[in-house]
């Protein structure tokens, strides 16, 4: 493929006890990541000491035998070559700056040709650009609409930003991106022949992707090959590439080509399988940060990046859109014909994760450039196909699990007729459950073999192997016989590989069988010959199918989660039915057998891992089956329920007689399907009472085939019915408001989740002149309002569309924004824009709605702005009075502790002393910071740190005194991981700052721990570094976590991004104390995990040139 290096394999083999672990699954994954590190770095550190020593690099070797462990300092090497490579390609330049002042800390080499500096400088000679003011090497106007995009809360709305180089007056497009440093700049000269490309922005870019999209969202459902067909089409004709392909991941990460276009002389890939390490974890990191990646040219020469002599380390590229691929990826495009590439990351984002799915992978045989504008397109379309996708993957599954359940219901009727060789004997079998190539039972000692197994005497062989070497497992699943340890594995021959196995009694088994990989996969392009010739040195697609075939010629496909479940439930049936056989040792009656079987059956139609809500009554209406999904969606018990009359105790009374009469219906034979029930609700997580679901009502039968009851399986739709009743209530007023051509209704317009016009109404026709049919479906930033409606200014056209996207895609609202456009007529109109989110039934952002609000000549909006300025003003007045009162009584309670200090106390009593001081000094920080300019302008200016000697331990105490009494209130424990030389350590710096940023991180992170018996940790790790001046400093990294899903996003933004509004305080504190990390040379990040979430917080503090007494460096007394 032309993305990474290949790799070896990990075992999957899994034990279990019950139901496949979760647990489990995760440290296989976690091994297997490992694994893949290991084998990425070996194999580059393997492929440039061949470069270096002129050895042929035997890459089909390499893969076949990667190391499952190489030295720590490879893995750095290898994530620094990836993440910090200091080399670009040459098709455009960068710059890199501190963000307010502009001052440049990086550049590559290129800048000066391709940015005219020899001339602008002059006779100047420039030779270094470490420092200058990166403004002055474009015209005014650009320099301003950098400013204007480094001030942004989020860059990537304004990329790409237009700009002018001032000597040479060419144009490029400046793509810009934040790093731990500052800022980086990548600049692309923009091309004259691509006049749809030449509006920069990023909506003007996500408007070329609009028809795509379209086209895409109208592809039937049930197919995905169908949708990624069309999707590689559209992206071939936006870009142009000779080749453009869909590359799948696997659950065990292996790759594969799903879908694919391309020239007709070029050779086919589709169906192409690669290792899991051919993309390697690194990249895929990288993919999940950058999500769409251009190579124009493999054989260009790269441009060093230089950078001032400062910084510690090189320049972090992730996120650069000129970032230069390694060596040996271009190599391997070289072999296989590619000279350019453009590589898109295809994300899907589920209920509770982010997972890479694949990619879209675009070659072409000579060098190609796509303009920035037209790649933001393609991101766009991947955003929408990652969406669709999504949607096509829930519907396989439900259909999956359906198809699951309806065969596990049929084996369970077998087991009513002949237990337990009816589900082996009759059709369907067990061979039906899961995919597989064969299936057996081993019982008493007997076999029964379905499609391709072993023999009966090897099944044998392996049942007493796994009661010898597992016999506390009910169960084991494996890709590899031989891996997981089975001694005769190579006797099975290529037909049995992999194999899942269920316990039904201590000594009996159910199998099922799967063939190697490797005799599954068929690749649509080149046959492979014995005369064919390929080196198997050298890196190919061809060389790694055939290095793929050598590492799975010894591995089924793996076995899902689905199918254990499935496999485990079938288990359990078969284990209850048979667990009275082992206690006596006697054959049960059959009767006895079928009562069991008849349990079973009921057991499976109410089986708990089923994602719809399943219950059943019996003949006289009671209920006697109630899963756990219809008791989340209704709050009601089994054990509250079971016995209860579900017509006169659950459902709602307008629906008691339709459900009465589907029940009688279904005891005669006669099912429904289909059925809408409306039951109640006693859930007070929710907002509503009733529960709506659409269920189909089948007869349930006992084992002499007599109907003894109702079994209904069926499918949440509150949220839609509750939607859709309540646009029904509301469809009237709605037409009436937005079609009115009352005056008192005001101008309203509306946009869909793509910023396409979706409502107009006649007010807006009237203030505009542009009508209904003219707007809808346009798109609302850059055609309705830029082309249609012209502004005032480009600026006024950008705070439009951060308020849109604002609403859109973050669901923050916004009131009163002066806004003027120029009308149809040519007349400048002035209004104030409200914009509100539009969200469906299930709380999900759809659009935004806006709202104008006009003004005769006597009241404009520079009259609102005075307004607001002089409401400002006041409330200024009033928070300097605040300030005030609240100094007089810290000062009283100052006095008194300097009182208590001359006071004979013991060494205990003044540790809290001093942390009661250390508390009173953050607040006098806090007030004196304060003064008649908001916070947020206070800390854009230069805040003097207070340099003083302290021990870390006494900021720990101070920080955890100001969250205990909230920790009992909540009844949270607090844990520390913190060594008693960290406690102990004596540093030179801020104090008071640094326990005001603690304790807020802190505070946020007991806040939204769960409560009772939640958690809280906090744990500190140090280590020490040296620098050029002899001055020691302390590496600090502090960890804060708690358990549950974490704080909201909005508080996230708001701590990243800052701006003029905050979600909440709480937003606005984290924000500040952010900054003020900043100034401390420290910086903070928020991770979530799927069991914990936490800040991870790296300072660097200077340790003081005399150490303090070390009679002063007692334990803390709170930690």
């Amino acid at each position: 493929m032309g993305l990474g290096r290949k790799g070896g394999t990990t075992d999957n083999t899994t034990f279990s006890s019950s139901a496949a672990s979760n647990m489990n699954n995760f440290n296989i994954r976690k091994n297997k990541s490992t694994a893949q590190y290991n084998a990425d770095a070996k194999l580059l550190a393997d492929f440039e000491q061949s470069a270096e020593s002129g050895k042929s690099f035997n890459y089909s070797k390499s893969i076949v035998n990667a190391p499952q462990l190489v030295p720590g300092e490879q893995i750095t090497a290898y994530l620094s070559k990836i993440q910090r490579g200091s080399l670009i390609q040459p098709f455009g330049c960068m710059l890199a700056i501190q963000g307010p002042t502009f001052k440049i800390i990086g550049y590559s080499e290129n800048c000066f040709d391709l940015l005219g500096l020899h001339t602008l400088f002059g006779a100047q000679q420039l030779k270094d650009l470490i420092g200058i003011d990166a403004r002055t090497f474009f015209t005014p106007s650009s320099g301003a609409s950098l400013t204007k995009a480094t001030s942004s809360r989020e860059i990537s709305l304004l990329n790409p930003v237009w700009v002018q180089s001032r000597s040479t007056q060419k144009a490029y497009y400046a793509i810009l991106h934040r790093i731990d440093v500052g800022i980086v700049i990548d600049l692309e000269p923009t091309r004259s022949t691509d006049p749809a490309l030449s509006l920069a922005g990023a909506v003007q870019s996500q408007k070329l992707a609009i028809r795509a999209i379209s086209r895409m969202q109208s592809v039937p459902g049930g197919d995905i090959g169908v949708l990624c067909d069309t999707v590689v089409e559209d992206v071939q004709k936006l870009t142009g590439y000779d080749r453009v392909m869909v590359y799948k991941f696997h659950d065990d990460d292996h790759g594969e080509v799903v879908s694919e276009i391309r020239r007709s002389d070029l050779e086919p890939y589709l169906g192409l399988h690669y290792p899991a390490t051919d993309i390697p974890q690194a990249a895929r990191f990288l993919f999940q940060q950058n999500r769409v990646r251009i190579i124009c040219d493999c054989n260009a020469p790269p441009v060093k990046v230089i950078q001032s002599e400062e910084m510690k380390q090189p320049l972090r590229l992730v996120n650069s859109t000129l970032r230069c691929p390694h060596n040996c990826h271009n190599q391997y495009m070289a072999n296989m014909g590619s000279i350019a590439s453009l590589v898109m990351a295809v994300i899907i984002n589920g209920s509770d994760s982010t997972k890479l799915w694949g990619l879209v992978v675009c070659h072409h045989t000579s060098p190609r450039y796509v303009p920035f504008p037209l790649r933001y397109a393609c991101e766009f379309l991947m955003q929408a196909f990652g969406i669709q996708l999504y949607m096509e993957l829930q519907l396989a599954s439900q259909l999956a699990e359906k198809k699951i359940l309806r065969t596990q219901t049929l084996l369970c009727d077998m087991l009513l007729r002949d237990a337990p060789h009816g589900i082996v004997t009759q059709s369907p079998s067990i061979i039906n459950l899961v995919k597989c190539d064969g299936a057996a039972l081993y019982y008493g000692g007997t076999c029964w073999l379905l499609g391709v197994t072993p023999t009966e005497s090897q099944v044998k062989d392996i049942a007493e192997w796994l009661i010898g070497n597992y016999g506390d497992s009910s169960g084991l699943s494996t890709d590899s016989l031989a891996n997981a340890g089975y001694p005769c594995a190579a006797l099975l021959g290529d037909a049995v590989c992999g194999m899942a196995t269920a316990r039904i009694t201590s000594k009996d088994f159910l199998f099922w069988f799967r063939s190697h990989t490797a005799k599954k996969i068929k690749w649509g392009g080149a046959k492979h010959h014995p005369e064919d010739k390929d080196d198997g040195e050298k890196m190919h697609p061809r060389t790694s199918f055939k290095a793929f075939l050598e590492v799975v010629k010894s591995r089924s496909l793996p076995w899902e989660v689905s199918e254990i479940n499935a496999i485990h439930s079938l288990q359990l049936i078969m284990r209850d039915s048979f667990k009275n056989l082992e206690g006596n040792g006697l054959c049960m009656e059959i009767k006895e057998i079928d009562e069991l079987s008849s349990a079973a059956c009921q057991m499976v139609r109410l089986i708990e891992t089923a994602t719809a809500p399943i219950f059943g009554v019996n003949s006289d209406g009671n209920i006697n089956g109630w899963n756990g999904k219809i008791a989340e969606l209704t709050g009601f018990k089994a054990d509250v329920v079971m016995g209860k009359s579900l017509v006169n105790e659950i459902v709602i009374e307008e629906y008691r007689a339709i459900i009465e009469n589907i029940i009688c219906r279904a005891l005669q034979g006669e099912e429904d399907k289909n059925v809408e029930l409306k039951l109640r609700n006693v859930n007070p997580h929710k907002q509503i009472s009733v529960v709506y679901i659409v269920a189909n009502a089948c007869t349930s039968r006992d084992y002499t085939n007599n109907i003894v009851g109702v079994c209904f399986v069926g499918q949440d739709v509150t949220s839609e019915k509750v939607f859709t009743d309540k646009f029904i209530r509301l469809q009237g007023d709605y037409k009436a408001v937005i079609q009115s051509i009352n005056p008192l209704i005001p101008p309203i317009f509306a946009c869909d989740e793509n910023a396409s016009c979706s409502e107009w109404n006649t007010a807006m026709v009237k203030l505009t002149g542009w009508s209904k049919q003219e707007t809808i479906g346009k798109l609302i930033p850059g055609e309705i309002f830029g082309e249609f409606c012209r502004l005032q200014d480009p600026n006024t056209l950008t705070k439009f569309m951060i308020i849109l996207y604002k609403a859109i895609g973050g669901g923050e609202d916004t009131e009163r924004f002066p806004f003027a456009f120029f009308n149809r007529k040519g007349k400048n109109v002035q209004v104030v824009l409200t914009a509100n989110k539009r969200i469906d039934g299930g709380g999900n952002v759809i659009g935004c709605f806006c709202f104008l609000q006009t003004f005769g000549d006597n009241y404009s909006p520079l009259e609102i702005e005075r307004k607001e300025e002089r409401k400002y003003s006041s409330k200024l007045k009033e928070l300097a009075y605040i300030r005030q009162e609240i100094i007089n009584p810290l000062n009283g309670i100052r006095f008194t502790h300097k009182l208590l200090e001359n006071t004979p106390i013991s060494d205990y009593q003044k540790q809290f002393l001093d942390t009661s001081d250390a508390c009173e000094r953050q607040i006098m920080t806090v007030i004196e910071d304060m003064d008649s300019r908001s916070i947020e302008e206070g800390l854009n200016r230069t805040v003097e740190l207070n340099m003083e000697e302290f021990l870390l331990g006494s900021v720990l105490d101070a920080i955890v005194s100001q969250v205990t009494i909230l920790l009992g209130e909540k009844n949270l424990q607090l844990i520390h991981d913190i060594p008693v030389e960290t406690k102990t350590l004596a540093l030179c710096g801020d104090r008071i700052r640094l326990q005001l940023v603690l304790s807020d991180f802190l505070l946020n992170v007991v806040h939204h721990s769960p409560a009772p018996n939640g958690w809280a940790e906090i744990k500190v790790s140090h280590d020490f570094k040296l620098v050029q001046d002899g001055n020691q400093f302390v590496h600090l990294q502090f960890r804060m976590s708690h358990p549950g899903h974490g704080l909201p996003s909005a508080l996230i933004q708001d701590m990243f991004e800052g701006g003029d509004q905050w979600t909440t305080q709480q937003g606005l504190g984290l924000h500040l104390s952010q900054k003020l990390l900043n100034m401390m040379n420290g910086h903070a990040q928020y991770i979530r995990e799927q069991n914990a979430c936490y800040f991870l917080i790296d300072l660097q503090l200077q340790t003081p040139r005399k150490r303090l007494k070390e009679t002063e460096a007692n334990t803390s007394m709170l930690m």
